[in-house]
């Protein structure tokens, strides 16, 4: 039997989640890191995207986390969300993400940005010129440029699609080849600037050969696999680390486009990454923190006003069905929402962004608790997401 949903105040008593944005483990909510350093110290403000998913700006962000600068973030709107901010266009004209202010002078381009920190600061074990590290940068690369030419590119047959997949594990095999060659997880004998470069595309090819071709990096790739446990170990890693949806959704205006293959394994693939069910996906492989419902519900509660004003149904229904949809996610218990408030229960449950909203395992929880509850009211589903824009996140909207 369907229990009532909690009241706002009920709900609220529920969770005592909070962190440290300053001081504590890495966040996308941060405005100022100081590592337990005094603000007196900050040299450094990056300049990075609203949605913390540019894989530019997470490069240097990992990097000032992995050192801990004392830096600030001025958070940008990215051009498929929305209008750049003016002032940022007349501090950066070309508008360009990420960018660093470091003792009063702008640099842009993620690898400059990396060099002239490394001369200010130090490198990151390894420098992004030393010996070893060129010929790996170079290899990551290459499989960027192999993973675009599968991805990026629509495929006149289905042996066309499979070349490209071959090539694309032909550099895959590589990629493993490197890492067998040392002693450790890592890329070189210790974690380094390697393992930053390779992070955030390799994150990114992940979720979306899973989503578009059926094809499971993690899966498998054995010394990848590793790679990936050794970094989910690094709360540096995790705290930036997105998930499968998130990435499948905000990439095709990005890339200018993402093609499926039409490969049941493919099929199979993008009913789980959409519909669920999220937990198993192979794009975590860390254990859970206890407190991710609470984590979830507390983003929800702080941000509520906005989730239900930009939600396409109206006002009241979508108070009573995120109510209803929160007990669930607390107590485990059914809760029937409003008729009606199916779409708009998985209109929210498709812009959870990871880590913009929440972590990983929260939002695995809240999209669970969202689609269980929208199934209670019916099947109806909302319009797709867009492909070529994602102004249905725009910042401006939801914050105004």
């Amino acid at each position: 039997m369907a229990v009532e949903p909690l009241s706002w105040d009920a709900l609220a008593a529920l969770t005592d989640f909070a962190i440290d944005p300053v001081h504590g483990p890495t966040n996308a909510q941060s405005r100022l890191r100081l590592f337990g350093q005094p603000e007196s110290a900050v040299r450094v403000t990056l300049y990075r995207d609203n949605h913390a998913w540019c894989p530019y700006c997470q490069k240097v962000w990992l990097w000032l986390e992995e050192k801990q600068i004392p830096y600030r973030v001025e958070k940008i709107t990215m051009f498929c969300y929305g209008e750049k901010e003016a002032w940022y266009k007349r501090k950066v004209p070309s508008g360009m993400l990420p960018a660093l202010e470091l003792d009063g002078r702008m640099i842009t381009e993620s690898d400059d940005i990396l060099m002239a920190l490394e001369r200010t600061f130090g490198p990151l074990v390894h420098s992004m010129t030393d010996r070893a590290v060129v010929p790996l940068r170079q290899l990551e690369r290459l499989l960027f440029r192999a993973w675009c030419a599968w991805l990026c590119y629509p495929s006149r047959s289905a042996q066309e699609d499979q070349r490209s997949g071959q090539q694309f594990q032909g550099v895959m095999d590589r990629v493993e080849a490197a890492l067998a060659s040392t002693s450790g997880p890592y890329f070189l004998d210790d974690f380094g600037t390697v393992d930053l470069v390779f992070t955030p595309y390799v994150e990114r090819m992940n979720a979306s050969l899973f989503y578009y071709k059926g094809y499971s990096m993690r899966e498998v790739n054995p010394r990848f696999a590793a790679w990936c446990d050794a970094m989910e170990t690094r709360p540096t890693y995790r705290g930036t680390q997105s998930d499968f949806h998130t990435h499948v959704h905000d990439l095709p205006p990005q890339m200018g486009g993402c093609y499926s293959n039409d490969l049941p394994q493919t099929r199979q693939n993008q009913q789980r990454v959409d519909r669920g069910p999220w937990f198993g996906l192979p794009d975590v492989g860390y254990a859970e923190a206890d407190n991710s419902r609470q984590e979830a519900l507390h983003r929800v509660l702080k941000h509520r006003a906005n989730i239900i004003r930009v939600n396409p149904a109206a006002d009241t229904l979508m108070d009573e069905a995120l109510r209803c949809a929160l007990t669930t996610l607390m107590t485990g218990e059914s809760c029937q929402p409003p008729a009606g408030s199916d779409v708009a229960l998985r209109y929210l449950r498709d812009r959870i962004s990871v880590p913009r909203d929440m972590s990983i395992y929260a939002a695995k929880h809240l999209r669970q608790a969202l689609e269980a509850t929208a199934a209670l009211a019916g099947e109806g589903q909302p319009d797709p997401i867009p492909v070529n824009h994602r102004r249905d996140q725009n910042p401006l909207a939801f914050a105004a």
